[in-house]
């Protein structure tokens, strides 16, 4: 194999070397079945194996209560923008969503097509530089939902905790940090995320929803979009993303190996650290756009002392073998994503990269 560059692409992201191995190895024939995972029927046994495995890892890492049912759709983050108001905002409610980034400002849109919106918190008039203290959000006792986007890539910031809601539920948005800490789901009326950042390999959208509000969607909500549809056919109402779900499984056989969400949570912490430590190092040279309790510990941005510099540094690291570099397009820099499969090893490369480049440009 020739040698594998440092992924710090926001998405898809890296993926662990040894699940990509093992599914190289199985995809002409899966087990005993004399065929590939892509060719075993979704209502057969073999693939129901696959599928409930999965599902019981999924339960076991993240300590899913009994209350709430995990399905498999497609569609990424973006149909669930959709989907959320659509099942959870009876006619007349409003919503809540607090607005934190590009993708919870697209939430709001799609939020907005049939129904109420109230924005409780926004930090757009900062740039999206900081998440909003909560006890200056402005929330309704009486909102159907309320919305968060726990990570935002474009501007990398992170919930640290979460907020109190009382009666209403929460609703979030983890593509970009699930798997990455421990987290009470029983707190959540749903949780929603696109596979491709620490789950696996794009074409699923992992839901977590409480059972009893399955109930809220109307007759008018399409069949195939209501969530009570997927969990009453356990994901099967029409053919899943079968080899997409495999490699989820596989990814969290290789979570749980290293020691779970706990290990997962250290190991990410570490990462960070690291990051964090040679920007704060060095702050004439590199400039972190986020502070303190909003840094995120999967999406790392920051600015040089000019765009010729970072076009240079991205040009020169590329050169290395760390390829992602580039910030967001619609905020520049530079931008380290560093999900569950971009190991420490990784960090520490880049990081004398960092300082080398630094040394030689000041």
């Amino acid at each position: 194999m020739k040698r594998r560059k440092h992924n710090f692409g926001a998405g898809p992201g890296a993926l662990p070397l040894e699940v990509l191995e093992k599914a190289r190895d199985e995809i002409p024939l899966f087990g005993e079945t004399g065929m590939s995972v892509m060719e075993l029927s979704h209502r057969g046994g073999d693939y129901a194996a696959i599928h409930e495995k999965t599902t019981a890892l999924l339960v076991e890492l993240l300590g899913i209560p009994s209350s709430h049912k995990v399905i498999y759709l497609q569609g990424g983050a973006s149909l669930q923008f959709a989907m959320v108001p659509m099942n959870f905002r009876k006619e007349g409610e409003s919503a809540d969503y607090v607005v934190t980034g590009t993708w919870s400002k697209k939430a709001v849109k799609e939020g907005q097509v049939a129904g109420k919106v109230h924005v409780a918190a926004s930090s757009e008039g900062e740039k999206f530089t900081r998440i909003p203290e909560e006890s200056t959000w402005d929330k309704d006792p009486n909102a159907a939902y309320l919305h968060i986007t726990s990570n935002n890539t474009i501007t990398g910031t992170q919930f640290s905790s979460f907020p109190e809601t009382g009666n209403v539920p929460l609703v979030a948005d983890m593509s970009s940090d699930i798997l990455s800490k421990r987290i009470d789901v029983s707190k959540f009326g749903l949780i929603y995320a696109g596979a491709q950042k620490n789950l696996g390999p794009a074409g699923v959208t992992v839901v977590i929803v409480r059972e009893d509000l399955l109930e809220r969607a109307g007759p008018e909500v399409p069949i195939i979009l209501s969530y009570k549809t997927h969990a009453k056919n356990d994901s099967l109402y029409n053919t899943p993303p079968t080899f997409t779900i495999h490699m989820v499984g596989l990814v969290l056989d290789w979570v749980k190996g290293l020691g779970g969400l706990e290990g997962m949570e250290k190991r990410n912490q570490e990462k960070a650290d690291l990051l964090y430590g040679a920007i704060d190092k060095n702050p004439d040279f590199f400039r972190s756009t986020v502070g303190g309790s909003s840094r995120s510990r999967m999406n790392i941005t920051y600015r040089l002392p000019s765009e010729d510099l970072e076009k240079r540094f991205i040009e020169e690291g590329s050169k290395v073998g760390f390829v992602g570099l580039k910030g967001h397009r619609f905020v520049g820099g530079i931008r380290i994503s560093a999900y569950n499969a971009t190991g420490p090893d990784s960090i520490r490369a880049f990081v004398r990269f960092m300082e080398e480049f630094a040394s030689k440009n000041e």
